[in-house]
């Protein structure tokens, strides 16, 4: 069975910096690709950076340069090192499949919050 579980968030003021992680199924994990996406209050769920292949990395144009998305093997697991947050960066953080996310492995996520 597949399982993405998010962890890392918090509350953090603006220019900080925060580390988030997601733990994969090892059944899944070097047979497919991954994404990071963030849902905040009232928007649509967005992708945030998407690992497509090794070197290679997607972001969106409002992180760009500030967030680094990486994946560790052997630990089975991704990272998104997130840079000089922002207040608009405030959202639910999730993994899942990337391209194409699967609805029903959507996780619970974690909150990031950017504010004084």
């Amino acid at each position: 069975q597949v399982q993405f579980v998010e962890s890392g968030g918090g509350l953090v003021q603006p220019g900080g910096s925060l580390r988030l992680s997601c733990a994969v199924s090892a059944v899944t994990f070097n047979f497919a690709t991954f994404g990071w996406y963030r849902q905040a209050p009232g928007k649509q769920r967005e992708l945030v950076a998407g690992l497509a292949s090794v070197g290679r990395a997607n972001y969106a144009d409002s992180v760009a340069g500030r967030f680094t998305a990486s994946i560790d093997n052997v630990k089975n697991t991704m990272y998104l090192q997130m840079n000089s947050l922002k207040p608009e960066d405030t959202a639910v953080y999730y993994c899942n499949f990337y391209p194409a996310p699967e609805s029903r492995y959507w996780g619970q996520g974690t909150q990031v919050t950017v504010s004084l």
